[in-house]
This record gives structure tokens, sequence and C-alpha cells, in this order.
């Protein structure tokens, strides 16, 4: 059992190597998916896209439900182990996909949307209960806690980094059933690593097995903000009740019920959504709207719980962006980027390891910045870091965007301007990702804190999902498409409206900092 300050538990480097290899089978897959579609299934790119901005957008609704299957019924264990075998049949199901493509159309489209199904569910189950394992490996208060959940996030860029080479290259060079074969053999990996040592490693300070079935026995945090940030635990039954039946009220929750109902008929009568994208914004906003309306918060709380969502709003416009990646940016990079190095064609996937590997490089050199200036008592508060890094990702499309002007079909432009663009785009990230994380933990009142990370996540699926719209506009030869008046017939058009979106979302919110801060109430 290993001790505080003593190295870290070996807990952690069992959860490293699931979670390495989960991302492994989820990144290996996106970085195919989107080439899968139009290339072997024939689906028109406009259609493809909204595939993938429905699939992803999924991929990160569901974990709201999967937490709550955890938290009451089957426990981190049973979940994560349910979940990652799903995952894996769902790659499997994608391999006989794309063996049976070219002989039977119809089969391999059927499959195609069962696998797809398979790999939705089972992210629902996997990703919300391995990390909220990694902190349970330590005692309260345990200041190494930081830098495992950085080791950890390591495990998720390595997989990510590896992923589209091997994948990617077994799929474009060779077959892309071999590409999806890979990925699901990659889930088994992590599965068979999880399930040996679990019992073994997987306990807390005190040597209990962690992730077990959920303790029924009912206890109340409360986070008192408006006098300290300490977290009261009151086992008192009565006091429990009361605010249950506060928050779960019949007539509370038949009002949102109601509103829930009216935000679908919004998104699909009148916005004109499809229902996969209807239930993602429904979802989101219904979900922000109830707990934000909690009758048991304090005045403090639902301050604080305001500067999530508005932080979250404006996370909304930077994956939207920087989720072209899987989706238009792949098909950037496979048709119109020159690719070949000293006579080796470099298969279009690979380009999705960029992101991963500058993680990987500069994460440490951020941390070391931020550090520096905290020391300096310089350090951007949390609002400013993530307007700092909606900055960096519309300065990366504007790089991609005068690397183009003038490219056209018959033209293409040199791959350093995409990698140029990726590596912008990761400093964005490492501004904004982790800092997001932190602070959606640090304001939520600790009873609230897993369902408001899964509001977080909900941004995400919007995000996502307005990814594949987004996609749609990608131009083609001789055609023109409009967005808000802005005509799009150049790839310069088509990647000025990331320029734009990120641009003016970063001074948005740079100019709301300072009334954020305030909201934060002490916290930064």
């Amino acid at each position: 059992m290993s001790q505080p300050g003593s190295g870290h538990p070996k807990g952690l480097y069992v959860l490293f190597f699931t979670e390495m290899w989960e991302r492994f089978s989820y990144y290996g897959m996106r970085a195919i998916l989107m080439l899968f579609m139009v290339k072997m299934l024939s689906f028109d790119q406009k259609f493809a896209s909204g595939i993938y901005g429905n699939f992803t957008a999924l991929v990160y609704l569901t974990p709201l439900i999967g937490g709550f299957i955890s938290d009451r019924y089957w426990g981190n264990r049973r979940s994560i182990f349910a979940g990652g075998f799903t995952m894996a049949i769902g790659q499997f199901i994608l391999f006989f996909c794309a063996s049976v493509v070219t002989t039977n159309m119809h089969l391999a489209q059927i499959l195609f949307v069962v696998g797809l199904t398979a790999l939705v569910i089972g992210n629902g189950l996997f990703k919300p209960n391995i990390s909220t394992m990694v902190n349970q490996l330590y005692a309260p208060g345990d200041k190494r806690v930081d830098a495992a959940f950085s080791i950890f996030y390591m495990g998720i860029n390595l997989g990510a980094l590896f992923s589209p080479l091997i994948c990617g290259s077994l799929a474009e060079k060779i077959d892309f059933k071999w590409g999806f074969l890979a990925a699901g053999i990659g889930m088994l990996c992590g599965l068979v690593v999880f399930q040996l040592l679990k019992n073994k490693y997987i306990v807390t300070s005190d040597g209990q097995q962690i992730g077990l079935r959920p303790n029924k026995k009912a206890e109340l945090i409360v986070k008192d903000a408006d006098e300290s940030n300490s977290n009261i635990f009151v086992p008192n039954a009565e006091q429990i009740m009361e605010n249950k039946g506060k928050e779960f009220a019949p007539a509370r929750i038949g009002l949102w019920l109601v509103i829930y109902a009216a935000l679908w008929f919004v998104f699909m009568q009148l916005v004109g959504f499809n229902w996969i994208s209807t239930l993602v914004f429904a979802t989101s906003i219904a979900a922000a709207g109830f707990i934000i309306t909690d009758p048991t918060l304090t005045s403090v709380q639902r301050s604080r719980i305001v500067v999530i969502y508005i932080a979250a709003f404006f996370v909304i416009f930077f994956w939207s962006a920087f989720e072209q990646a899987g989706a238009s940016l792949t098909i950037f990079a496979d048709k119109q980027t020159e690719r070949h190095i000293f006579g080796f064609e470099m298969p279009a996937s690979w380009f999705q390891s960029v992101n991963p590997l500058a993680i990987i490089v500069f994460a440490p050199i951020f941390a070391t910045i931020w550090v520096g200036l905290g020391k300096r008592n310089k350090e951007p508060a949390s609002p400013v870091k993530q307007a700092l890094g909606l900055l960096l990702l519309s300065i990366g499309y504007l790089v991609i965007a005068l690397g183009v002007k003038g490219v056209d079909g018959a033209t293409k432009a040199s791959m350093f301007w995409l990698l140029g663009m990726y590596i912008l785009h990761t400093f964005g990230e490492l501004c904004l990702s982790p800092i997001g994380l932190s602070m959606v933990a640090r304001l939520s009142p600790a009873r609230l804190g897993s369902l408001l990370m899964g509001v977080w996540f909900l941004a995400n699926a919007m995000a996502n999902d307005f990814a594949g719209m987004l996609s749609k506009l990608y131009p083609e030869p001789g055609h023109s498409t409009s967005f808000f008046g802005h005509q799009i017939s150049t790839l310069n058009d088509f990647f000025m409206i990331f320029v734009l979106l990120s641009g003016v979302g970063a001074v948005v919110l740079f100019l709301l900092s300072r009334v954020l801060l305030k909201m934060m109430h002490g916290i930064r």
C-alpha cells in the first residue's frame, strides 16, 4: 500500500492502462470513421457529416445515464466492464460491416448502425466511471491527487496518439476492416488489464476495494459556500428527506417535463433538427435548467453554477470548431492536402495524432507557466484562460484559411499549414479543457459535483452535434452554400467561419471575465 509522498498507488497505473487502451479503441475508430462512410459506404459527404456529429454527440450524452446506473445500481467496476465489453462488440461489428460492404451493402449499413449504437451505449457506461475511481485511490487531503490526474490524462493522450497511426495505416493502406479490428482488440486489451489487476491494486489508501456496488446508505454533502469552501457531511435522515422532497417535488418534476416536451417541439418542428440532435439539445437545456432551479441551492452556489453554464456555452463554440478534426479536416487532409514525404504518402488519419502528441509535449510546459505566474500572483483567472483558448483556436483557423487561399479542387495545400493549425489548437485546448474541468470541480456544490460534470459533458455533446452541422458546409467543387449570409464556395470561406465564431467568442468571454470572477465568490 502506497503512503502519501512515497509515489503513486499501483492502482493508478492500472486505471492509466485501461483508459489508454479504451482511448486507443475510440480514437482509432474515429480517425477512420468519416473516410469509411464516404469511401466504402458511399455516403454523401454532407450526410456523413451529419452522422458523425450525431454519433459523437451521443457519445457525450450517454455518460449522464451511465453515471446514474453506476451510482444507483452497478457500481464503477461492473459498469466499466459492461461498457468496455459492449464497445469491443461494437468495434467487431464494424469489422464485419467493413468485411461485407463490397458484397452486401444493405447488410453493411445495418451492421454499421448496430456497431455505432453499441459504441454509444458502451461509452456511456465506461466514460463516467473510470476517472471517478482515480480520486478514490487516495486518502482525503492527499496532495498527490492533482499529479495523479495529470498522469491519468497522459494515458488518454498516449492512446489517442498511437491509434490513428495504427488503425489509420491498416484502414487506408490495407483494408478498413483491419482498422476496426485493431480498435476492438485494443479495447479487449484494456478490459484484460482491468479484470486481472483490479482486485489487487484498485483499492483505497487503507486497502478497501473501490468501485463495488454503491452504498445504499443516504449521506448528504452540503457545501456552505457563504462562509467557507469546506465540505460538511450531515448524515441526518430528516434533513436528507426534506431536501430531497424539495428537489424532486412532483410539481417541479411535472413542470420540467412540460418544458422538456416544449423544447422537443421547438427543436424538432420549428428549428428542423432530426430526433438525435433534438434529444441532445433538449436534454442538455432541460437538465441545466432543472439543476439551477433547485430550491435547496444558496445564492452563492447558484451564482457559481451560472458561471459554469456560461463557460459551458462558450465551450460549445470551441469544441464545435475543434472537433472538425474528425470530420471536415479529415476530408481536407484526404483530398486537398499534399501528404507525400520522401516518396511515402502519409495516411490522412495520421494527422489526428498531432494533437495528442502536442499535448504530451506541451502540457508540462503550460503547467509550469501557470505555476510560475501563480507564484508571482499574475496567473489569469479561469475565464481569461478559456478566452485565451478560444483566441488560439481562432488563430489556428486563420493560419489554415490563409494557407488555402486560392486553393481549388485541382490543387493541394502544404501539410505544414494543417500541422501548424493543429498545434495552435492544442495550445488552445490546454488553456480551455483542463482549466474548465478544474473550474467545474471547484465551483460545484459537493452534492451536485458529478451531476454538474455531466452537464459539462452535455456541452460537449451539443458541440459535437453542432460540429457535424458545420462540417456539412465544407465546399464541394462548383457548389456554394450560405451560413448566416456568409457565402461559402471556397476552403478559405469555410475556415473563416471558425475564425469568426471562435474569435468573437474569445472577445465576448474576455469582456465578461471580470463579471464572472465576481460571481465565482473568491474562487479563481
